[in-house]
């Protein structure tokens, strides 16, 4: 039977990029992960192996490091942006750029001496690696629209208390036995979808938004008295798309980190929560909770797999 060419994209995927701005004493550091991908009439170059209309992926990569320099880094947002317009734009061939962002965060280390006053004392030019979670955002463009997703992954919470888990379904293979108070542990994978398209409506502030939703979804995590990780994570996102009008869509996938108690009674030992107890922390297997939160009127665009974006 005949064979056909379906969908297909090419670039350079992990560009490891840091920017380093000097204001004086105090600098400040951006550290990305950039990924572009790129399509449009790329037939020729599968079916006869011309490379007429190929933009080689070396120059992809350089494109990359120039923006750095060109533009700054504002944002990972931003950058993305300034990155897929150009691609499509520039090259006759390219019909729609696709850019993926790690952001990798750094805090000041501060530092007494005598040259506090210089800036020094607030850590000027020393940076430790936070041990937080890796900010993400993926920039679609194809000449007319774009889409923007942000969001989030590795960001570890925990709740040690205000947390349930009975009234559940159980048959002949039920061991698990309900409880009142229980540690409620997840590493949170989010991403949230702007409605920004390019249109008459104002760019959002890119870094301000992600400091608001990072809060909302922290917050709400802490104040929600959870009687299963669904509920917690429909907080989550609730009241992110409540309180961030750029935002329509937010999915999360929330693996359960369960902290099953310690049986100590082989050892005369109670193992009271009132006393302070010991739990073991079990990686592995998880209950893997997901889902898409909506602004009403709105249709799910973000994929159901996280790891394809």
């Amino acid at each position: 039977m005949p064979t056909i060419l379906g969908q297909n994209q090419y670039g350079k995927a992990e560009n490891r990029v840091v920017r380093i701005t000097r204001d004086g004493a105090t600098h400040h550091i951006k550290d990305l992960n950039v990924s572009v991908a790129l399509s449009g009439d790329m037939d020729e170059v599968h079916y006869s192996g011309s490379n007429a209309h190929v933009l080689p992926t070396d120059t992809t990569k350089n494109t990359v490091y120039a923006f750095a320099k060109k533009y700054g880094i504002e944002s990972a947002e931003q950058f993305g942006i300034h990155l897929a317009r150009h691609f499509v734009t520039s090259q006759e061939p390219i019909h729609r750029a696709r850019i993926r962002v790690e952001e990798y965060a750094w805090e000041r280390i501060e530092a007494a001496g005598e040259k506090a006053g210089d800036g020094a004392g607030e850590g000027g030019h020393s940076f430790v690696r936070k041990g937080q979670e890796t900010r993400l955002t993926q920039i679609a463009y194809d000449g007319e629209r774009w889409e923007v997703i942000s969001g989030l992954k590795d960001l570890t919470v925990l709740n040690s208390t205000d947390s349930e888990f009975r009234g559940y379904v159980k048959d002949a293979y039920t061991t698990l036995e309900e409880t009142r108070d229980r540690v409620l542990a997840t590493s949170v994978s989010g991403r949230w979808r702007f409605n920004w398209t390019g249109d008459d409506r104002p760019m959002p502030d890119w870094e301000e938004s992600y400091r608001q939703v990072r809060k909302h979804l922290l917050q709400a995590f802490a104040e929600t008295y959870s009687l299963s990780l669904q509920q917690t994570m429909y907080e989550m996102g609730a009241r992110i798309i409540d309180r961030r009008d750029e935002i329509d869509e937010v999915r999360f996938s929330l693996p359960n980190s369960h902290h099953f108690l310690v049986d100590l009674e082989p050892f005369g030992l109670s193992n009271d929560t009132a006393e302070g107890a010991v739990y073991v922390a079990a990686d592995r297997p998880y209950g893997l909770i997901e889902a898409t939160v909506l602004r009403d009127g709105r249709e799910p665009r973000i994929p159901a797999d996280l790891t394809n974006l």
